[in-house]
């Protein structure tokens, strides 16, 4: 019994692992096409742009006018199609106008295989009787692309300014807090209590000696009381050396007025 029980498990995973890589294969399988499929379209599309470019220069008349509509028409209808597709990604509200886009790009295919129909026509004559209706509709057409395409970017740009201003706002207050030292009466009352100090420490007093003299002069003895109790944490100090800085008046000797 265990015995059947155990083939049976493994018949189901031998199973499962057929079904999983078939699936895989599916998939794969897929995605390959849908890859290829996709570089086909592209390169027919630069085809057919390059011939209708070629065509729209090399040749005059109605075959060249009916290459630069079917151009111009291609231009911008792909132009807003790339463009809402990558706003509507960050701004959702773009999904109403590539509905929109969607309805007008049906108006697009139908006048680009007019167009091409066209092309193909023998009678010159007739398709220039047609050219003013034709001229009209790809302008309308194209107009609506444009409008779309540039209140998208419009709309994107704005947001980028709102943005940038906030930050902007958010950094002057940033800025203003980090000197708060620099600014306001109370930073006023400490620049001006700070100089007091200082000529104070400059004026002579007691004995004719300045008051920095005594400051250096004065913890000679706990210096050396420190230097008797224990070396410093890193070298020890001469206590008979004082360090001297560029802005100290020079020492004079005792008994000077």
């Amino acid at each position: 019994m265990e015995a059947v029980t155990l083939i049976l498990i493994l018949a189901l995973l031998c199973v499962a692992f057929v079904a999983a890589g078939v699936y895989v294969s599916v998939k794969a399988v897929g995605a390959a096409k849908r890859g290829v499929d996709r570089t086909l379209t592209q390169a027919r599309r630069s085809v057919e742009d390059t011939t209708l470019r070629a065509k729209s220069f090399g040749q005059v008349g109605v075959a060249g006018e009916l290459a630069q509509l079917r151009l111009s028409l291609r231009t911008s209808m792909r132009a807003t199609q790339e463009a809402l597709n990558a706003g509507v990604v960050e701004d959702a509200s773009l999904s109403e106008s590539v509905a929109l886009f969607e309805r007008l790009s049906a108006h697009g295919r139908e006048l680009d295989d007019d167009l091409k129909r066209l092309e193909r026509e023998p009678d010159k004559a007739r398709v220039a009787e047609r050219l003013p209706d034709l001229r009209e509709r790809t302008e309308r057409v194209t107009h609506a692309a444009d409008s779309l395409r540039w209140a998208a970017r419009d709309r994107a740009q704005r947001f980028a300014d709102d943005d940038l201003a906030s930050l902007s706002a958010q950094i002057e207050v940033e800025s203003g807090a980090l000197r708060h030292w620099a600014t306001g009466p109370d930073a006023d009352a400490s620049r001006s209590a700070a100089a007091d100090g200082a000529d104070a420490a400059h004026r002579p007093a007691g004995g004719g000696r300045p008051a920095a003299d005594r400051a250096r002069t004065a913890p000679e003895g706990d210096e050396a009381r420190g230097a008797a109790s224990g070396p410093e944490a890193i070298t020890a100090r001469d206590p008979q050396w004082q360090p001297t800085y560029p802005w100290q008046k020079t020492a004079r000797p005792e008994g000077t007025v």
